[in-house]
């Protein structure tokens, strides 16, 4: 339902971009029917994270169901929706979308189906900027292969195991360098970070007579992991899920216990070219792709040795939420789930209504904040 505005105009008393409540802000997104919740200040610890953010989502279902007989639905895409009934928000900042659209291409599902779980990781100085960076930049291919939660689009199966990926590696390819390869450069200052990748693209804006508005903006980095020097933190763009709060915060924890260690071990990096092949594979085959990281041959191998990794480098906290990413590695992404068991039901009743049921299932592990299995 793209109903996005009118649920913050009954919040608010008149559309803005967003309601800040207590502890978290509901916010608009590009498409009307999409939302964002996103907390206020940054969490102290994993629970503090699941107890607010469950709530957030609580909060909301509850009037969305009293005011719009309306659920909330995560995943990365929406599996019904075509294109053609899609809605784009058209109030206040509406001329960025405007500009946007007047270069590239919206009616494609890189733009009007596409959701994601955003982490922000903290940074002190530049220095330690870089670092965080880099190492982020090493592992960054290989998570998608635990997070995939987007198997089904247009009522019908993907050949593709993170759909949405997939739609992402091609929503801008008129400037491309905006995107890049997903997988960030590797770089050695701020000032090389903005050359090779802020500068590049606004170059290729200002030769398409883009407003002012538009040019040297972080924002507009659409990698898989991008600075955002406003808040001194990078901000993780890679991941599906959403498929409940506490999934969420197990990624996170997975990931930031990862990035300690690789820190900390300072080994090699592998190759950028690697990196973005790997991606590629992955955003196709999951778990089951097959890789060039010396942990391979599977991608289900490198993430075995990813989860040793963060076991060895979590806070005691983050190790009760390790589990769920454990499970996802042997068990399957829930992008995998998704497909097995929509297939399964397809065996005793049609496509579509086998993709209702199971979808209509995954909102209520929304809702419960259980993870599906």
């Amino acid at each position: 339902m793209a109903i996005v505005d009118r649920v913050i105009k009954e919040l608010n008393g008149r559309i803005a971009n967003c309601v800040r409540f207590k502890s978290f802000t509901f916010g608009k997104e590009l498409q009307s029917h999409v939302a964002e919740f996103k907390a206020n200040m940054p969490f102290c610890s994993p629970e503090a994270f699941e107890e607010s953010m469950q709530m957030a989502v609580l909060e909301i279902a509850d009037f969305l169901e009293r005011k719009h007989d309306a659920w909330l639905l995560g995943t990365g895409m929406h599996p019904l929706l075509r294109l053609e009934e899609a809605k784009v928000w058209t109030h206040r900042d509406r001329k960025v979308y405007e500009a946007l659209s007047r270069i590239f291409n919206f009616y494609q599902h890189g733009w009007l189906n596409i959701q994601a779980f955003q982490l922000n990781l903290s940074y002190g100085n530049e220095e330690e900027a870089i670092e965080l960076h880099n190492a982020l930049a090493n592992l960054l291919p290989y998570i998608p292969a635990v997070s995939a939660s987007s198997p089904v689009y247009e009522s019908k199966i993907s050949e593709y195991a993170d759909s949405r990926l997939h739609f992402y590696q091609i929503n801008q390819k008129e400037i491309s360098s905006i995107t890049g390869n997903i997988v960030p450069e590797y770089v050695n200052s701020f000032k090389e970070y903005r050359q090779i990748t802020i500068n590049k693209y606004t170059e290729e804006l200002q030769r398409l007579n883009a407003p002012e508005y538009l040019l040297n903006k972080e924002w507009l980095n659409s990698r898989g992991a991008v600075f955002r020097f406003d808040r001194k933190a990078i901000e993780i763009r890679i991941m599906d899920e959403q498929e409940c709060i506490k999934a969420d915060v197990a990624l996170s924890c997975f990931i930031r216990a990862v990035l300690r260690g690789i820190l900390s071990q300072r080994e090699p990096y592998l190759p950028h070219c690697v990196l973005i092949e790997d991606l590629n594979s992955i955003i196709k085959d999951g778990l089951e792709a097959k890789v060039q990281h010396p942990r391979g041959p599977a991608a289900r191998d490198v993430c075995r040795y990813y989860f040793r990794t963060a076991l060895e480098n979590a806070s005691d906290e983050e190790k009760t939420y390790l589990p769920i990413v454990k499970k996802r590695i042997e068990e399957g992404s829930l992008s995998s789930l998704i497909r097995r068991d929509v297939l399964k039901k397809a065996q005793k009743t049609d496509l579509l209504e086998a993709i209702l049921s199971i979808y209509s299932k995954l909102a209520k592990n929304l809702m419960e904040n259980e993870v599906y299995s």
